[in-house]
């Protein structure tokens, strides 16, 4: 993704704007898209601010992270519980997941799945 123009050259291609330049015209004296200083002056305009919003981020945790103790529950009361398995269950309760996103919640609280301890590597052969 790539970083938001500075809010330098904002603020120079608004003053031209305020100055009586059409948004287009500061847009070809400032070498951004027309589009761009447009935007910027509507942003302007509705909010009273023009500086970058927040790029990237988690947007959609806060969905699973509100089932919480339920997803938790489930997974202890069966240790051995496929991600399929435990979203189906959710499904009975009402929540609505995909097998990704259980996954990126137990990655993000650190509970591995792991069915089978680890096995000591093999001099000989490769192990599975």
């Amino acid at each position: 993704m790539g970083k938001p123009l500075s809010m330098d050259l904002r603020s120079r291609a608004l003053a031209a704007v305020d100055e009586g330049m059409s948004c287009r015209g500061a847009a070809t004296r400032f070498g951004v898209a027309a589009a761009t200083v447009i935007r910027w002056h509507d942003q302007r305009r509705s909010t009273g601010a023009y500086a970058a919003k927040p790029q990237g981020g988690d947007t959609r945790s806060r969905r699973i992270e509100a089932h919480r103790d339920t997803v938790l529950a489930l997974y202890g009361s069966r240790r051995d519980i496929t991600l399929d398995e435990l979203r189906r269950e959710l499904g009975e309760a009402g929540v609505t997941v995909a097998i990704s996103t259980l996954h990126r919640f137990f990655t993000r609280h650190g509970i591995t799945r792991k069915k089978r301890p680890a096995t000591r590597s093999s001099r000989i052969a490769p192990t599975s």
